[in-house]
């Protein structure tokens, strides 16, 4: 006697939803690990803007009166209007930082919303 080999109709529709459940639980997870990856990252510029300030003041002994030399402001910062160039030995920040003020700057991360301020008296860059 000759037997069939297969799935039947039930077991694929068990297979299909335990996918089905797998992937309600996956995305999500995903899109928090965006949001968390964009907060870790603007948080990795400001680290990397406050040891440039506290390296310029080591070397110069006086805090930065700029943190960059694009005195317009607001502006998005891009390469021909970098952020943080007098600071940062890599040029600066030019992606999703925008200028608001001569010492006012908001990152790109929508979702805390942080704008942050330099101090030039004793070289804080604070969120708010």
């Amino acid at each position: 006697m000759r037997r069939n080999k297969g799935f039947t109709l039930i077991e694929l529709i068990m297979i299909i939803v335990i996918l089905g459940v797998l992937a309600a639980v996956a995305i999500p997870r995903y899109y928090d690990l965006q949001s968390d990856a964009n907060t870790a990252a603007e948080k990795g510029v400001v680290g990397g803007v406050r040891a440039g300030i506290q390296t310029y003041f080591a070397q110069n002994k006086a805090f930065p009166a700029t943190l960059d030399g694009n005195a317009g402001a607001p502006t998005a910062c891009s390469a021909s209007a970098p952020c943080f160039d007098t600071i940062l030995s890599q040029g600066g920040i030019t992606e999703g930082w925008t200028k608001q003020g001569a010492t006012t700057y908001t990152g790109p991360d929508t979702d805390t919303g942080l704008t942050y301020t330099y101090t030039v008296g004793d070289g804080g860059f604070i969120g708010n």
